[in-house]
C-alpha cells in the first residue's frame, strides 16, 4: 500500500515539475464548457475499512464556467472497493462498488488552485444486486491547468444507518468543448 501512495506522490510531483509555468493559470473561462476524464485511487474510510483496503475508479466531469473564478460541475463515474481476505477463511469479502451522480462547484481562490464541493446520490453495486442508494458528499482541493486537473478529496456515502467513504487522489485530463 505504501508503494502505491509513493508512486502516486511521485507522479504528482513529476507532473508539477514538468508542466510549463505559463499553464499555471486558472482554467475556468466564463461561459465555457469543459469535459474532464479522470481516474481515482485511494483508501476506504468508515465501515468500508472492515472489508476493503483500496479503491480505484473512473469518472467524467462536465464543467461550466460562471466567471473566471467559479464553475458549476456535474460528475458521474464508478468506484470499486477492492476487498480483504476474511479473517480465518480462505476467501475474500464480496466485492462492491458505487456509481455516483453529483452536482457541485469549483472555486479558484488562487491561480490554478481550487476548492471543489459536490453533493448527489450514489448507487451501491455488487455482483448480485444494485442498491441501496446513498447520499454522497465530496469536498476536495485541487490544482488545474489548461489540460490537467489533480485533486485530493474525501468522498462520503451515508444512509441506511451507515456511513463510509474514501480518501483519494484524482488525476484528470480535460479539454474545452
Amino acid at each position: 500500500m505504501k508503494t502505491i501512495f509513493r508512486s502516486l506522490a511521485a507522479a504528482l510531483l513529476a507532473t508539477l515539475v514538468f508542466v510549463p509555468l505559463k499553464t499555471w493559470a486558472q482554467t475556468t473561462p466564463a461561459n465555457a464548457w469543459r469535459l474532464g476524464l479522470g481516474v481515482d485511487a485511494g483508501v476506504p474510510t468508515g465501515s468500508a475499512t472492515i472489508g476493503a483496503n483500496f479503491i480505484l475508479g473512473g469518472n467524467a466531469r462536465l464543467q461550466y464556467g460562471i466567471n473566471n473564478n467559479f464553475a458549476l460541475t456535474l460528475t458521474a463515474g464508478a468506484d470499486h472497493f477492492f476487498t480483504k481476505m476474511i479473517p480465518g477463511a480462505n476467501t475474500r469479502y464480496q466485492g462492491y462498488g458505487v456509481i455516483p451522480l453529483k452536482a457541485g462547484i469549483k472555486w479558484f481562490f488562487a491561480p490554478g488552485i481550487y476548492f471543489g464541493g459536490e453533493v448527489g446520490f450514489a448507487e451501491e453495486a455488487s455482483s448480485t444486486k444494485f442498491g441501496p442508494s446513498r447520499f454522497d458528499w465530496t469536498p476536495g482541493l485541487g490544482w488545474a491547468n489548461s489540460h490537467w486537473d489533480i485533486s485530493g478529496r474525501y468522498e462520503n456515502f451515508s444512509g441506511n444507518g451507515d456511513s463510509y467513504g474514501f480518501v483519494a487522489l484524482r488525476i484528470t485530463y480535460g479539454f474545452a468543448l
